[in-house]
């Protein structure tokens, strides 16, 4: 027997026939996709709304209700506290997963609230344009894991993107922060600097005015 598609092959075995006997048709429809879509050391997938939504043609208030099921039948859990659920990942639990998880890959509760914390801080701002993609949880996990506190990350955000538009502003560059590895040597820099909490309000103070304009002028550009 040969597979078409070997690349995007998946076991499903017995956990997916318990998954059918226990779903409804739409809850189980989201299982599969997120099965398709996780990773397969870990059973987990990043939560983003809108990809389930327009792949599976559901509201955001539907996919909430599959959701919920899923998680109260026992086929998948939040990995986020509940304090921030409207994001995060969803992982598949062992029951229903056919795959041998990697105890190594696997995340705390407390690595994933910091690295939800830190996916909301890179859409924060307009001059970024960051997926969060598996290259991205690998350095947000590394820095979890080296105690980076999440205030100098922060702060590198706000001195980055205040350089990235000051740069914008003045035609020197055209694209956009597409990455956390950006922020690398920033968060460096920023462990170093003896700024006082006054400075930051100023540079986040800063910024804003630096991306409004930014704004202004690309509305006058569209309009042109």
């Amino acid at each position: 027997m040969k597979l078409k598609h070997p690349q995007g092959w998946f076991a499903a075995g017995r956990e997916v026939g318990r998954a059918i006997d226990v779903l409804s048709d739409g809850a189980f429809k989201l299982y599969i996709y997120v099965c398709l879509h996780a990773e397969r050391e870990t059973g987990c997938l990043d939560l983003v709304e809108s990809n389930m939504t327009r792949a599976l043609g559901k509201n955001p208030e539907l996919l909430q209700d599959h959701i919920a099921e899923m998680e109260q039948l026992g086929v998948c859990r939040r990995r986020y506290a509940a304090q921030y659920r409207q994001l995060g990942q969803i992982e598949v639990c062992d029951a229903f997963w056919p795959y041998e998880k990697d105890p190594a890959r696997a995340q705390t509760d407390r690595q994933a609230e910091y690295m939800e914390k830190i996916r909301k801080l890179l859409s924060s701002h307009g001059c970024m344009k960051i997926a969060f993609t598996a290259a991205d949880r690998r350095v947000a996990l590394e820095f979890c894991q080296k105690g980076v506190p999440l205030e100098n990350i922060e702060r590198a955000i706000l001195l980055g993107c205040s350089r990235k538009c000051t740069a914008l502003l003045n035609g020197q560059i055209s694209g956009p922060i597409t990455s956390l590895h950006y922020f690398r040597g920033i968060i460096e820099e920023v462990q170093q600097l003896q700024m006082t909490a006054d400075y930051w309000r100023y540079l986040e103070l800063s910024l804003g005015r630096m991306e409004a304009e930014l704004l202004e002028k690309q509305a006058h550009v569209e309009t042109k």
